[in-house]
């Protein structure tokens, strides 16, 4: 068993700063590329962005600046720091792996819960 688990959203005025950590956990051979969705109220899922396993980072462009992820691969975790929150980056936050698990020879997509992020402004 495999699973992803997100944290540290919450509630952050327009300006701010969040960091958000996706720890994957479970009998985890090798993990490929991380990624972070989010889902608005009435909005479809979008990628927000997206780092392969030898670290190179792509960014929706609405972020691009703003946000940055990163990953600590001998802790199978990624990370999305966001700083100069706005109003419109209100969503639930979902993280995004994929990985290969103990006994499998491909990689499967996993998803975790999802996290809220809430700006006020």
């Amino acid at each position: 068993q495999v699973h992803l688990v997100e944290s540290g959203g919450g509630l952050v005025q327009a300006g701010g700063s969040l960091r958000l950590s996706c720890a994957a956990s479970g009998s985890i051979v090798s993990i490929n590329n991380m990624g972070w969705y989010r889902q608005a109220p009435g909005k479809q899922r979008e990628l927000v962005a997206g780092i392969t396993g030898s670290g190179s980072a792509n960014y929706a462009g609405s972020v691009k600046g703003r946000f940055t992820i990163s990953r600590d691969n001998a802790k199978n975790t990624a990370y999305l720091q966001m700083n100069s929150l706005k109003p419109e980056d209100t969503a639930v936050y979902y993280c995004n792996a994929a990985i290969r698990g103990a006994g499998v020879s491909f990689f499967i997509e996993y998803w975790g819960q999802g996290t809220q992020v809430t700006v006020s402004s």
